[in-house]
């Protein structure tokens, strides 16, 4: 079998434009007739220009010349080493590049699960998990002013069968970094005694702040909400700076959360060697493919250390993510960030109810584009 063409569909998406305002999907074609399915992340943009996709199209398709076509798609790992390492000066991890390697390299397991017949967990070892626990989004409301509608989403989202949900109590989220004042801090905390107070700790929490907060400002909030318990410190500090994100760590015995914007097994690594961070929040459709996906759960499950995949994306890499979930002994939750468009794109949809993803069966990623709903959000 041998790689033979190369695909690109800008698809336009549906509000609230979960995974952006336009998707980037990528099928490869074989000789035999087996076509794979992959997803270049377009980074969680709304804006309405195009043109802000032509360079990575125009780097996917130089890619997929260079290194793929003409390939036997069953030789993933050399695949995936000849595009991340065979230009010298570009041998670096990089948030342009590798989101291109992971599209490709979704579509060739996409090939490989189709080829014989079985769902790609199966051929990383197997299903580990049934149905995989996923996490909700605190619904919209001005929680910091009116910390009691924070109680009354709890109530909520756990009658709809969530066990755990996300929030970003502090607000805007640039510039980075920031200070924290007390008073701030306070409203923070008075959104979280609002949800114990509605709901006890039937619901876990999990504190977003997309590394907007300066190393003491951090630690400062740390101590404040500790009592609260919640589910995971997320970008206490920006990712690119494991050192104080690990002194984050060394200060809280909340759980330090990080990795939807680290790239490949090395990165990762890092953080896991320095105790930065005990749950992993890799992106499959960023961080390497679900080749690198794999070996990122491995490292963590090395290190005792939990991942909970991001999911800020459209549904291929949504799904790329479900198969790494299914097969990873340390899985924890899943991010279920699912749009209108995660829904209607595919013959059976993914997903998210009552708290928890199952699985798809189906051969490769177990899913298959419904025609007729592509084309009518298909732009080229």
């Amino acid at each position: 079998m041998k790689v033979v063409d190369l695909k690109t569909m800008v698809v336009e998406n549906e509000p609230p434009y979960r995974g952006g305002r336009y998707l980037l999907f990528l099928e490869i074609v074989t000789d035999e007739g087996i076509s794979g399915l992959g997803e270049r992340i377009t980074g969680n943009t709304y804006s309405k220009n195009l043109g802000d996709l032509k360079s990575q199209i125009n780097l996917i398709e130089e890619m997929g010349r260079e290194y793929v076509i003409g390939q036997d798609p069953f030789r993933i790992e050399r695949i995936w080493d000849r595009m991340y390492a065979s230009r010298h000066d570009f041998r670096h991890p990089s948030l342009h590049a590798t989101p291109v390697i992971s599209a490709i390299d979704m579509a060739l397991w996409d090939i490989v699960g189709k080829a014989t017949n079985q769902p790609i967990y199966n051929l990383l070892g197997g299903m580990y998990h049934e149905k995989l626990r996923a996490y909700a989004y605190m619904p919209k409301g001005d929680y910091r002013e009116h910390p009691e509608l924070a109680g009354e989403a709890a109530i909520k989202l756990l009658e709809e069968g969530n066990s755990a949900c996300k929030l970003d109590p502090f607000m805007p989220e640039y510039p980075i970094p920031r200070d924290i004042p007390l008073w701030e801090i306070e409203k923070a905390e008075n959104i979280f005694k609002s949800i114990r107070d509605a709901v006890g700790n039937k619901l876990e929490v999990g504190i977003g702040t997309h590394g907007q907060l300066t190393t003491y400002s951090a630690i400062r909030v740390a101590d404040i909400l500790e009592p609260y318990h919640p589910f995971w410190f997320e970008e206490p500090v920006a990712p690119e700076n494991v050192d104080e994100m690990a002194r984050v760590a060394a200060h809280t015995s909340i759980p330090i959360a990080t990795g939807e914007r680290l790239v490949t097994k090395y990165e990762f690594s890092n953080v896991l060697e320095k105790q930065a961070a005990q749950i992993i929040q890799l992106d499959v459709g960023q961080c390497g493919g679900i080749t690198e996906a794999k070996k990122i759960a491995s490292i963590a499950e090395a290190h005792y250390a939990m991942i909970a995949p991001h999911m800020a994306c459209g549904p291929i890499a949504a799904a790329s993510a479900i198969q790494i979930d299914t097969c990873s002994p340390n899985f924890l939750i899943q991010e279920a960030n699912l749009g209108p468009l995660h829904a209607t794109i595919f013959r059976e949809p993914l997903v998210f109810e009552n708290g928890f993803i199952t699985p798809p069966t189906g051969p490769g990623l177990g899913v298959e584009l419904d025609e007729d709903v592509l084309k009518a959000h298909l732009i080229e």
